[in-house]
Order: structure tokens, then C-alpha cells, then sequence
């Protein structure tokens, strides 16, 4: 079911919904902000503009708080807008910027590349090194296989011989050669998925073009993964993380200033068969879902570090995540195994605060390896240029 509303205003509140969106994805994000509103003083509520639209294929909402209502307005129209483009252009599987990339890539030959596109396909590269190629960025076919790049739900996994075929020459970041705008592929199965990082790098740059309007408190949240700045009155802004086997929230977490949340999980896409539920984040060393973990939140300074770290150590699972934390500089983690247990790092654990729902989980205080660690990995996919 899909509805549209234009706008609304109440005496705090100035909100409005620029597209329409799906009800209930809508309704879960609502019952989350309501459960964290009500903590909210009448004078926090203030001055406090809300707006709402869709784009990545999730609600977004954004929170200003300013005197200037003009201002804010202004703003998050302009913000929705270049929202809309980047979803327009970073498409894996609709014509746009990004599948006309992925065309070129397997060609061969040098192009100059999109400004759209060339920036995050140049952060793709980085932290999927950094990430031991648990996040890849090329793997469209394989996600393609499984049916999560388009609007049905699957309703079977791919054959074992299909999977065997696209993992014999699985495409890497480093099939990927770069030079300053210049760019080629060396691997004809290459096909640029930027899922896992997109959505960080918009939420991150919509609130530094917020900051550089002399916006200094606000916040974007896409589908629960967010970024905030300054604070949403007497108090800084407090988010929720969602319950990964169950309704509601499990945690909550106050953010101080210019920080990010991200979550990645099991239960955001998926579908069952013969009895077996399948997800969408998959595992390139093996071309299936990722199986140790439910769901793992990463708090950090870096939007697009904070969403791509989330889906590598979600795949990493509970016995490999810390090695790669440690390559990519996160610290603050929270991951949800198979067994129902909470991980978490010391620095998470005083920052987190848990539902007296969720308070007799079992809970494992876990360091990230030291940073200077180093160990012999392998890359999932067959290296081309070095």
C-alpha cells in the first residue's frame, strides 16, 4: 500500500513528506521515533522542524532544529533533492550513472568516469581492501543471482552450479585500476553493487551540507542508520536500535556531536524456502548469506566508514570481526550472534544503553584486535590490477 502526504504543522513541529512511501516501513520507523519522542521536553520540541521522504529504498527523515523555519525548510527541500539524485545515479540494477559505469568496466578499456560515481567508487575500493574483501563492491552478479537487486521478493536461491560459476572468477576492488579521473576494469564479471556504502555517504554529506547553511543541529535518518550533529535541545540526540528478533527497540544510544549509526542485519531483506531463510548480505567467500551474526551496529565519525564496516563485520561474524574493526579504524561496536548473545566493545558498552527487555541477554565484552595487528588474508575474488 502506497500513500502520499503533503504537509502538516503543529505548534512545534513544522513536518512534511515530500514523496510517498511505503506504509509499513513507515509505521516500524514511527513507532521508533515516537518511543525516543516522548523524552522530549516542550521546549526541546521547539523550534524542532521535521521532514520526511524516500529514497535508497527506505524512509528518510530529517530533524532541524533552528529558529529559522525558512531556513530549515529550504534546506531539506534542497537536501531531498540531491538525495533523489544520488539514489537516481547510484542504482545498481536501474539505468543511471552507476550501471553505465559498470558497462564500461567490463570493457577493458581506460573511460573518464562520472564525477557522480567516482568519488564512492574510490571509498568502495579503499575500505574493501581495508575489509579483506568481506565488503565488495563489484559483486552485482552474484547479488543479482540471489534476486535482491529488484523490487519482488525472491522466492528460491540460485543453483549450487550457479553459485560455483560466479565465485570461479568473482570480481574484486582491485579489478579495478584508477587514475586520478581515469578509469578501467580488468575483470569482465565486474558489476559495481554500492549498497553497503551508499546510503552512509549520502546521511554523511547531507549533514555537511546542512552545517555549511550554518545549520549546527540536526539530524538524518535513513531507514534507522543515521547522522547527527549538535543536539536536539536540553539533551543530545537519542536514537534507537532496533530489536533484531522482535518488535521495537532493543537499545538506545545518545550521540554526541557529529557522530553516526549504523546497523546492519538479517531481518531488513529476506526470504524463506523449503523451510530456510535467506538474507541479503552476502558472503563473497562463499557466494550465501553471511550465518554468524544477526545483526551488528557501528558507531562512528564517518558515515560512510560506519555503513560499510557494519556489513564486513556482520559477514566476519563473532570469531573474525575484530581483526578487521582494527583494519578499518572503528572501535565502537555492537554485534548480535546466532545464539542471541550481545558482543560489544568496552567503549560500545558505555555508550549503549540496553531495554530492561534485552538486559539478561548475555553479554560479551570484546576489544578490537590492536591496530598495528597484522595477518595474512586472502582477498574473496581473484586479484587483477595491483
Amino acid at each position: 500500500m502506497m500513500f502520499y502526504i503533503s504537509s502538516w504543522n503543529t505548534p512545534c513541529n513544522n513536518i512534511q513528506l515530500f514523496a510517498r512511501f511505503d506504509l509499513m516501513r513507515w509505521l516500524a520507523t514511527l513507532l521508533l521515533a515516537i518511543a525516543l519522542a516522548a523524552t522530549l521536553t516542550a521546549c526541546d520540541r521547539q523550534n524542532l522542524h521535521r521532514y520526511q521522504s524516500f529514497a535508497f529504498g527506505t524512509l528518510i527523515e530529517i530533524k532541524i532544529r533552528n529558529s529559522d523555519s525558512s531556513l530549515a525548510d529550504q534546506a531539506s527541500a534542497r537536501l531531498f533533492n540531491d538525495f533523489d539524485s544520488m539514489h537516481k545515479d547510484w542504482h545498481a540494477w536501474e539505468a543511471g550513472k552507476l550501471t553505465q559505469t559498470s558497462d564500461l568496466l567490463v570493457k577493458a578499456e581506460w573511460f573518464t568516469a562520472d564525477d557522480s560515481v567516482l568519488e564512492l567508487i574510490k571509498l568502495a575500493q579503499q575500505y574493501s581492501q581495508l575489509s579483506n574483501g568481506l565488503f565488495n563492491p563489484v559483486i552485482g552478479k552474484l547479488i543479482h543471482a540471489w534476486g535482491f537487486q529488484g523490487a519482488e521478493q525472491p522466492e528460491m536461491p540460485p543453483s549450487q552450479e550457479k553459485i560455483d560459476k560466479l565465485l570461479a572468477d568473482l570480481p574484486g576492488a582491485n579489478d579495478i585500476e584508477i587514475d586520478g579521473s581515469m578509469m578501467r576494469g580488468h575483470n569482465d564479471q565486474i558489476s559495481l553493487d554500492l549498497g553497503a556504502i551508499a546510503k552512509g555517504y549520502a546521511v554523511a554529506a547531507g549533514i555537511q551540507k546542512l552545517r555549511a547553511k550554518g545549520i549546527q543541529n540536526a539530524l538524518i535518518n535513513a531507514g534507522g542508520d543515521l547522522c547527527g550533529i549538535g543536539s536536539q535541545g536540553e539533551r543530545n540526540w537519542r536514537i534507537g536500535i532496533r530489536n533484531p528478533s522482535a518488535e521495537g527497540i532493543m537499545a538506545s544510544i545518545e550521540l554526541n556531536n557529529d557522530e553516526c549509526v549504523f546497523t546492519s542485519g538479517d531481518y531488513e531483506r529476506f526470504f524463506s524456502h523449503d523451510g530456510k531463510r535467506y538474507h541479503h548480505i552476502i558472503d563473497p567467500r562463499n557466494g550465501y548469506p553471511a550465518d554468524k551474526a544477526v545483526s551488528v551496529t557501528v558507531l562512528h565519525n564517518n558515515g560512510a566508514i560506519a555503513d560499510a564496516a557494519s556489513t564486513a563485520l556482520f559477514i566476519a561474524g563473532p570469531n573474525g570481526w575484530q581483526e578487521i574493526a582494527a583494519k578499518m579504524g572503528v572501535s565502537d561496536i555492537m554485534m548480535i550472534d546466532r545464539q542471541g548473545r550481545i558482543i560489544m566493545t568496552p567503549s560500545m558498552q558505555k555508550r549503549i544503553k540496553l531495554e530492561a527487555s534485552d538486559s539478561n541477554r548475555a553479554v560479551l565484552i570484546r576489544e578490537p584486535l590492536p591496530a598495528d595487528f597484522s595477518a595474512g588474508s586472502s582477498r574473496p575474488g581473484k586479484r587483477g590490477h595491483e
